[in-house]
């Protein structure tokens, strides 16, 4: 018996003490984008933050989408696995279908302030169950399967800081 079908999210931040390589190609390439694009909306370099941006200049919310091209291909460098979340094996194993991009903080005049979020949203997950800190999970929608003793494979895995459940679906409850 399952408890029922959910998607997991999870949200990656990056920033100036990052240490992996993609995240620093991210952090670098993020911050220039968002910086060439600030100058748009800051033409007469009134504003040095994002939140100031965001505040005083009309459509300043719009960086955050045109800041995401410069991610873009790093996170199809990904193939749909999202960074950071492995199984009990050790191996990345958590594919996503969805992604939005965030400009948490940034600065135009400092690159250390920088710092952006990618929150990666899983395929749809049989949710078996929950052993102590991890998710016993099997990849799609496997109710019918396990309801009828057939055999499916799982996968174990832990819950972290910024993993969290996004979505779920109820399975349906015997009378």
């Amino acid at each position: 018996m399952s408890k029922g079908i959910i998607r997991l999210s999870y949200r990656k931040i990056i920033d100036a003490t990052s240490q992996k390589p993609w995240d620093k190609f991210v952090f670098e390439d993020t911050y220039m984008e968002f910086y060439m694009q600030a100058q748009f909306y800051n033409q007469a370099n009134e504003y040095s933050t994002f939140q100031e941006l965001l505040e005083n200049v009309p459509n300043a919310e719009k960086l955050h989408h045109l800041t995401s091209a410069a991610a873009i291909g790093y996170i199809r460098q990904l193939n749909k696995l999202i960074p950071d979340i492995v199984n009990s094996s050790g191996k990345l194993c958590l594919p996503f279908s969805q992604f939005k991009f965030e400009i948490i903080q940034s600065h135009v005049q400092n690159k250390e302030a920088h710092k952006v979020a990618v929150l990666f949203y899983s395929e749809p997950l049989t949710w078996i169950d929950t052993f102590s800190d991890r998710l016993l999970i099997a990849y799609g929608d496997h109710r019918e399967a396990l309801q009828t003793g057939k055999e499916v494979e799982t996968d174990l895995i832990a819950l972290q800081p910024y993993l969290s459940i996004s979505s779920v679906q109820q399975t349906d409850l015997p009378n």
